[in-house]
């Protein structure tokens, strides 16, 4: 049985510097992705709950979200990126706090870039993914709002996202309907998750 099926999730608390983050006990999988793409959707998806709170103002999400999955592992909600009302300073610390704690929390073991299963893969996803790729660390793909494709415009999508990203792990889901999202938790807890020492 799944983690976030079998036990209850908890959030822990927000941060923006290393020494604000919680004990690195177990292992930790970030999520990211644009601020309107469905992340804290996905979330409370995935846990079947509403612990992630959904925001009407794409962009509004500023820290690093802690949230526990059972005794197992635990989420870090990342700030939505690709929001052009922030200011160039406010860029500058956004990407700061983002590379410091990719490249030096060491009980990451992977990313979850979230999508709109609509928009087409740019330079955005592209430097996310070799930022992570310099550090070590896997990413898979997340396409969301798939409820509003048909069956041959999904295989579509991902085939052509699979393409423009060199990535062969993407998942398809919607969070209205709670289709494949099962699916994306078993892969993370069987190859991220299951195997992690600290």
């Amino acid at each position: 049985m799944f983690a976030s099926m079998s036990m209850a999730v908890r959030y822990l608390k927000s941060a923006v510097f290393a020494k604000d983050f919680p004990e690195g006990d177990r292992p930790e999988i970030a999520i990211a992705g644009r601020s309107n793409a469905g992340k804290s959707s996905y979330i409370n998806a995935l846990t079947n709950s509403r612990i992630a709170k959904v925001s009407q103002t794409p962009g509004k999400t500023r820290l690093l979200n802690f949230f526990d999955i059972g005794a197992h592992y635990r989420f870090v909600d990342m700030p939505g990126y690709g929001f052009a009302s922030r200011s160039g300073d406010e860029m500058k610390s956004w990407q700061s706090m983002i590379e410091d704690y990719l490249s030096l929390r060491g009980n990451l073991v992977g990313l979850v870039l979230v999508m709109d299963i609509n928009r087409d893969w740019d330079k955005d996803e592209e430097m996310l993914v070799r930022f992570m790729y310099t550090v070590g660390r896997p990413v898979i793909v997340i396409l969301t709002k798939e409820d509003r494709l048909t069956a041959g415009e999904i295989q579509k999508r991902k085939k052509a996202i699979q393409k423009a990203s060199n990535i062969q792990n993407i998942f398809t889901v919607s969070t209205v309907k709670k289709t494949g999202v099962k699916e994306t938790e078993e892969f993370i807890f069987q190859n991220w998750v299951k195997g992690y020492k600290l």
